[in-house]
């Protein structure tokens, strides 16, 4: 496992989707859990990093794949109430393939949920683990991301690319307005390092660099 350290007590372990493992003298959490294709990966890191909690970004297979390993072996799973449905299988809408709905929700349904009564709630202003949980709706609607002081756990509220800061595509966002408006957002706040869903680290600078650049909102955004 090519795990390395991106910020103070902040591992990093792309598993397709960035996986962070977050240790501070309140607990240890594990954010997102990659896709289903890196089970194996996944449950030796979750087995030797043994978290107090799981937390999930937001629903998408990338990001929430091998959730159900994680309460399987009996480690609470969290995510903002928004995502609840999607992660328990009650609703298989998915953005991509881009342009093929049907084919999304054949993808959704292969994929093995968390059970009922095995996923917990996260709100907005909460901490786990000594991090913040913070709401960054856009590209889903209840997806949340971490802050412990300059340090922000994005999710796919922003990508990297190029030493770039993106937003994901407009057709793989919920509504691409409000994604462009969180982004707009986190680039207000004082932040050192952004850690994103996809890609390298970020500074504020890139951040900001990205969130003053406005989108026409019928025009598809490279992500």
């Amino acid at each position: 496992m090519k795990l390395r350290a991106v910020a103070p007590g902040v591992g990093l372990l792309p598993l397709y989707a960035n996986i962070y493992l977050l240790s501070t003298p309140q607990g240890r959490v594990l954010f997102d859990t990659g896709t289903i294709n890196h089970a194996p990966t996944f449950v030796r890191l979750l087995r030797a990093f043994d978290p107090q909690a799981v937390v999930i970004s937001h629903s998408h297979i990338d990001h929430a794949g091998s959730a159900f390993l994680a309460a399987r072996l009996g480690y609470p799973v969290l995510a903002h109430p928004l995502e609840h449905e999607r992660l328990l299988g009650l609703d298989h809408q998915l953005p991509y393939p881009a342009g093929k709905p049907a084919l999304g929700r054949a993808v959704s349904r292969l994929h093995p949920r968390v059970g009922a009564g095995q996923l917990g709630t996260l709100h907005p202003g909460e901490e786990v683990g000594g991090w913040e949980v913070v709401h960054l709706p856009g590209h889903t609607d209840g997806q949340i991301g971490l802050r412990r002081g300059g340090v922000l756990l994005a999710a796919d509220a922003v990508l990297s690319r190029g030493g770039q800061a993106h937003l994901p595509r407009q057709a793989y966002n919920w509504n691409h307005r409000t994604a462009l408006q969180t982004l707009k957002g986190l680039a207000e706040l004082d932040l050192d390092t952004v850690l994103p869903g996809h890609g390298e680290p970020i500074t504020a600078a890139q951040l900001r660099a990205r969130a003053v650049r406005d989108d026409p909102p019928e025009a598809p955004q490279a992500g």
